[in-house]
C-alpha cells in the first residue's frame, strides 16, 4: 500500500530579507523557522531545505541497510547515517556525502561495505536524488 507523507511552508517576504515555517504535516511534530541566511550561510538555530533533505536521506538509507542486512540473516546492532547535503547558492545543491558506521555480527567489513552500497543504491531517498553525486563512506565494527 502506497502512503502519501505531506509537508507545507509559508514564507513572508523577499528572498534575501524574508522569512519562513516548514511544518511537517503528516507526523505533527513540528513547525520549523527558515531565512535565506539559515540557507545559505550559519543555520543559526532555524533549518534549511537541505537539512530536511539529509533527515529524510540518512534516515532511508539507515532502513535500507538495515532490511538489507536482516534479508541476509546478518540483522545489524547498530547503524548510524550521518548525510551532509552541500549547498551552493546560485548552483543549487552540489552533492551529499553518506557516512555510515555499523555494527553487525557474523560479516567482515567488506560484506558490510557491499550491504551499504546496495543501500544507497536502493534507497527510495538515494533514487529520487539521483541527479546529486552522492558518495559513502563506511565504518565497520563486528
Amino acid at each position: 500500500m502506497a502512503t502519501t507523507r505531506t509537508a507545507s511552508a509559508h514564507w513572508e517576504g523577499s528572498l534575501m530579507e524574508g522569512s519562513g515555517e516548514v511544518t511537517l504535516e503528516s507526523s505533527g511534530i513540528g513547525t520549523y523557522a527558515v531565512t535565506w541566511p539559515s540557507r545559505a550561510e550559519t543555520a543559526n538555530g532555524r533549518t534549511s531545505p537541505e537539512e530536511l533533505i539529509a533527515a529524510a536521506h540518512s534516515t532511508c538509507f539507515s532502513m535500507a541497510l538495515s532490511h538489507g542486512l536482516a534479508q541476509a540473516g546478518t540483522p545489524p546492532t547498530t547503524i548510524d547515517t550521518t548525510a551532509n547535503v552541500t549547498f551552493q547558492p546560485g548552483t543549487g545543491i552540489t552533492g551529499i556525502a553518506l557516512s555510515v558506521k555499523g555494527s553487525v555480527p557474523g560479516i567482515t567489513a567488506e560484506q558490510f561495505e557491499e550491504a551499504a552500497q546496495a543501500a544507497k543504491a536502493g534507497c527510495p531517498v538515494s533514487q529520487a536524488l539521483a541527479a546529486v553525486p552522492i558518495t559513502l563512506e563506511t565504518s565497520f565494527t563486528g
